[in-house]
């Protein structure tokens, strides 16, 4: 451990010392992260067909050479870390407490908000309806009955459900909460592959290139929903209140959001992040209730039981499938590569909040708990819109043309008892899931840059407000902008992938040798 103690010792000096803005930052992976970053906004502001079209060129190698590997990953994950819950690894308590160092609820919630994001509310909403309306290979058939409905919300608990949830911290998770609370190595990606390639990684070009890469995937996979979220709201504001949608409301948009999820991220993660996670949960909940109640609830209860039937009759299947390239690259890969891109700092950010936790609670809450209840949430906003359009054809589907996310989400929002409230309560909503999701990133980037699970405040406030300006600069652009970056996320996710890969035998490997050492 001499190696080890090598390694961690500048970080822990610095810290000491409270240091100054640059102080114990990784200065490598900062610039070679922000560097790419500012060049691509750079060159979109440029000419955005230019970079589009690279983006596509590099979308599409990305998705032919590594989408069924990316496939092959995440059923792996999810399969090796169900397996982990069984049996005495399960038992293995983690991060070198006794206890949890947090309340139940307020870890749920903070997991539940981060993981899900503002993606989980638009995309609750359009996803059932794609997939009504243009089926799904695996189910292709019939538009328009009640089984296709069913179908399709089978489909989006696919990419919404056990898989997306599990590369997010499972396996990955065990990795971080032994290598650095039980063997001092810092809260870097790079520590995830300390297992093969040993000290190698954790010093020099090699380790500084692994974090830069999983940094650039997280920034660029948080930006594209800050900046989607500007066009978004702005959207509903001028439907639900006559503002103009024009790009002065988007920029006092973001600058509103950059300020609530910067001044969270700074509190920490007992406080700022802790607070927005239980308020947003709540909120979701009474919106849960209410549409429950008020809304189609038949067809909401008969749907999510359906549903997730198809969804587990069809697991392996629709994990597996490869019959259409076209359609899996804008769909299941598309996901899958957006996913993964989080993988590594998501997984520092749940080794963060989860000490004290067994492997079978931490595993089960991200690869089990949180999916069943995502599903259900996508059958209540999606599901509702879907039994609205079977009621009354075309009353979510012609709104939603040409793709029109927040479009979906009003036309089904104003088919509700108060739609108008409704409505604006799942701005709110959706505006706080974004949040959430930039306040626990910016917190994790500050992590990775400083190697400890307490960054300074300057770091955070300067990652936070770096992520809302270029997001405002790219939806200056146009939507086009953000369009091109939500396709880049998915070549980061490339190197990403290559990173998480050693998980699926070394998280094994350590949850035994913690069961022996803690004597299970």
């Amino acid at each position: 451990m001499n190696n080890t103690t090598q390694v961690q010792s500048p970080e822990q000096s610095a810290s000491a010392r409270k240091p100054a803005l640059f102080d114990g930052v990784d200065i490598p992976v900062f610039l070679v992260s922000g560097g790419i970053l500012s060049l691509f906004a750079i060159f979109a502001l440029y000419d955005i067909e230019m970079v589009s079209g690279w983006v596509n060129t590099g979308f599409a190698t990305a998705t032919k050479y590594f989408g069924a590997y990316w496939q092959v990953l995440l059923l792996l994950t999810f399969i090796i870390g169900l397996v982990l819950t069984i049996g005495r690894t399960g038992a293995v308590r983690l991060g070198n407490l006794a206890r949890p160092e947090m309340s139940t609820f307020k870890w749920i919630s903070i997991i539940m908000c981060t993981l899900l994001a503002g993606g989980g509310v638009f995309w609750a909403a359009a996803e059932p309806m794609a997939h009504f309306t243009s089926p799904p290979p695996l189910f292709g058939g019939e538009t328009g009955a009640a089984n296709a409905a069913y179908n399709a919300l089978a489909q989006s608990f696919m990419h919404w459900g056990f898989l997306a949830w599990a590369i997010q911290g499972s396996l990955t998770g065990v990795v971080y909460m032994y290598l650095h609370y039980e063997k001092g190595l810092p809260l870097k990606p790079r520590t995830l592959l300390y297992p093969v390639f040993g000290n190698k990684v954790m010093t020099g070009s090699f380790g500084a290139i692994v974090d830069a890469c999983c940094v650039l995937a997280v920034v660029a996979g948080t930006v594209g929903p800050i900046g989607f979220l500007g066009l978004q709201v702005s959207f509903g504001l001028e439907k639900l209140f006559g503002i103009p949608d024009v790009y002065a409301t988007q920029v006092s948009i973001l600058i509103g959001l950059i300020a609530i999820y910067t001044l969270s991220a700074v509190s920490g993660v007992t406080k700022g992040i802790q607070f927005l996670s239980s308020a947003n949960v709540v909120l979701a909940v009474i919106l849960m209730a209410f549409i429950l109640i008020f809304g189609p609830t038949a067809f909401i209860v008969d749907g999510y039981l359906h549903s997730f039937g198809i969804y587990i009759d069809n697991f392996i299947p629709m994990a597996t499938f490869r019959a259409s390239p076209g359609w899996l690259d804008w769909w299941t890969v598309f996901f899958w590569g957006w996913f993964l891109g989080y993988g590594p700092l998501m997984a520092m950010f749940v080794a963060r909040i989860s000490r004290g936790r067994t492997i079978r609670e931490m595993i089960l809450l991200i690869s089990v708990v949180a999916p069943v209840i995502t599903c259900f949430w996508f059958t209540i906003v999606g599901g509702s819109g879907l039994a609205f359009e079977l009621a009354n054809p075309g009353v979510i589907s012609e709104p939603f043309t040409g793709f029109n996310l927040p479009a979906a989400l009003f036309a089904i929002t104003e088919q509700l008892p108060l739609g108008g409230l409704i409505s604006v309560l799942f701005l709110i909503l959706t505006t706080i899931f974004v949040a959430t999701t930039g306040d626990s990133m910016t917190y994790a980037i500050s992590m990775v840059m400083t190697g400890t699970d307490h960054p300074q405040s300057g770091i955070r406030v300067f990652w936070g407000v770096m992520m809302g300006l270029v997001a405002a600069l790219l939806i200056s652009i146009g939507s086009g902008g953000i369009s091109a970056l939500q396709s880049f996320i998915v070549i980061t996710a490339v190197p990403v992938s290559l990173v998480l890969l050693p998980s699926l035998w070394t998280a094994p490997q350590i949850a035994r040798k913690m069961a022996d050492e803690q004597g299970l």
